[in-house]
């Protein structure tokens, strides 16, 4: 006879675990950089690992990562985007845990890292300086990170969260180079940048050591489905490692 409410027993089948993992990038000193946190307590204590942990049973996955980022690095009110879902059977020692992973981009000046009783330290990391391993399956998350961020640089506007309101041409460019981790010609990116047409012209110039330098801004309620920038044919050259 098939179950109904009054017969259905959920204790038949086997529950695995559920957590979230945000895999959280910033721009500092002109480089792009993860937030790592280092695990104080077993398994893999001593390791840094991407901020993350266990969802509850009444919470949403978005609810839980922002509970989790803010509990283990102070981090709160930022741009999430559920990344994946990663399974393999023993990629967790403790039992049998699906993650959710999460990308977030924050202004490094924007948060306040602070540590959780549960790590002994939270820090910055350049991308290409990564400690030489990370707990879990973590490693293989930020690959998938980091080539999801680029491949959506083609058609939304995700690389403004890294910028203040104001920026340059040039400092947007930097901005583009440093996620791609390459190169781009700078003719063809001041072009189609302004086809785009995302961007508006401000009153306001930057004073230096030459000339000021104009200043713009994103365009208020543009749409990331208007946008379409495609960097692939602006690449000039690749940077090693």
């Amino acid at each position: 006879m098939a179950d109904d409410a009054s017969t259905y027993d959920p204790s038949k089948y086997e529950r695995p675990s559920v957590t979230v993992d945000v895999v959280i990038f910033t721009l500092y000193n002109r480089e792009l950089h993860v937030l790592l946190v280092k695990r104080g307590h077993w398994p893999y204590e001593g390791y840094w690992a991407i901020p993350g942990g266990f969802v509850n049973m009444d919470e949403a996955l978005e609810q839980a990562a922002r509970r989790e980022l803010e509990e283990e690095t102070g981090v709160r009110d930022v741009y999430l985007e559920q990344l994946f879902t990663f399974g393999d059977p023993g990629r967790d020692p403790r039992t049998r845990v699906i993650s959710v992973a999460y990308i977030a981009l924050v202004r490094f000046d924007a948060q306040k890292l602070r540590v959780s009783d549960e790590s002994t330290d939270v820090r910055w990391f350049p991308v290409r300086e990564l400690p030489p391993a990370l707990a879990f399956d973590h490693e293989k998350i930020l690959e998938f990170a980091i080539s999801r961020l680029r491949s959506k640089l083609e058609y939304t506007t995700l690389a403004f969260q890294l910028l203040p309101e104001y920026f340059s041409i040039l400092e947007l460019k930097h901005t583009y180079e440093q996620i791609l981790g390459e190169k781009l010609d700078k003719g063809n990116f001041y072009r189609k940048i302004k086809e785009a047409d995302v961007l508006e012209e401000t009153t306001f110039m930057r004073e230096g050591r030459g000339r000021p330098t104009r200043l713009w801004r994103f365009k208020p309620n543009r749409s990331d489905k208007q946008f379409v920038f495609r960097w692939r044919e602006d690449r000039v050259e690749s940077k090693s490692g």
